[in-house]
């Protein structure tokens, strides 16, 4: 049974420079954030470079996750795919896998409107008693699941959370006052996700997570702990980082952030191209001044248990 709080980092996928899985390297990175204490992992996302995996490179990092997550928090898969049944496929057999749960994004390729979408939610969840978190991102995706949409997928028990990506942090508000606790809400855009804790989100599925674990974690241990300053310097300090997750180069920056703290390699698929000359060193240089003037972190009473969430 997943609790759908905390953070979640969505992990990047590692590549070797011959274009081959680099299991090594994500299993240092998964490491790190088991051992900071993150709550859960996704992986198949944006960050997870999922549309240019093979299906065996896909099942081969499926197996490896959860083999190396020995249940200690759940594995949640994310679904993107334009056609209803090959969503259905995914889903239906994602439990074969040990996956805990799934992330689930409107129809790709095809703008769907408010019937189609719940359509396809639907469908989807009528395939599996795996919990699912709705990934609402209408900037990215141009679907926006509303609350209305939320009110017909009410009757999908198994529908029980949202990645709130709207970018408009009353949307936090506005769930709540609509739902009460029916959908736990985890906040998806990092430079929001301080503000979106103290509305009320439950987590926060998150991005620079995979280059800072700790710092993420600190945040929302402090917001939850009431500590809620403490948490906005460190905000203050991490929001450079923070907003290298609004661009659209969003996977090569986090990668470069990765690698310079030990944590992963730049390397990407194409057509992603690794960063190079000023572009490479404007990030770097954001990217190594927030590593000078790394903060020390307060300890925290958390009401999270470092590494001992079971998923079932």
């Amino acid at each position: 049974m997943i609790t759908w709080k905390g953070v979640f980092p969505a992990i990047t996928t590692k590549f070797s420079i011959d274009d081959k899985l680099d299991l090594k390297a994500f299993e240092k990175n998964l490491d790190a954030q088991l051992n900071e204490g993150v709550n859960g992992v996704i992986i198949g996302g944006t960050f997870g470079e999922s549309s240019v995996l093979s299906p065996k490179e896909k099942e081969e990092l499926l197996n490896f996750t959860v083999e190396k997550v020995a249940g200690r928090v759940p594995v949640v898969l994310n679904i993107a795919e334009g056609a209803t049944r090959d969503a259905i496929k995914i889903a239906s057999s994602a439990r074969d896998y040990g996956l805990s749960g799934l992330m689930l994004l409107p129809p790709m390729r095809y703008k769907s409107d408010h019937r189609e979408t719940v359509a396809y939610f639907k469908a989807v969840a009528d395939s599996t008693d795996l919990q699912i978190m709705i990934y609402n991102n209408p900037i990215d995706y141009k679907v926006d699941v509303t609350l209305d949409m939320f009110d017909e997928l009410v009757s999908c028990k198994n529908i029980d959370a949202v990645k709130e990506s709207t970018r408009d942090v009353v949307n936090v508000t506005r769930m709540l006052n609509r739902f009460g606790e029916r959908f736990s809400i985890m906040s998806g855009v990092d430079t929001l996700a301080l503000e979106s804790l103290v509305m009320g989100a439950n987590g926060w599925v998150a991005g620079l997570v995979c280059a800072f674990p700790r710092e993420t974690v600190a945040i929302y241990d402090l917001v939850m702990e009431g500590r809620v300053q403490e948490a906005v310097e460190i905000n203050r300090w991490f929001m450079p980082l923070l907003e290298l997750d609004t661009h659209s180069k969003l996977v090569q920056y986090i990668k470069l952030a990765e690698a310079e703290v030990g944590l992963g390699t730049e390397t990407v698929r194409a057509p992603r191209l690794a960063l190079e000359c000023k572009e490479r060193n404007q990030v770097l240089t954001v990217i190594r001044e927030a590593i000078k003037n790394r903060p020390e972190l307060p300890a925290t009473t958390s009401h999270r248990k470092k590494n001992t969430i079971v998923a079932d």
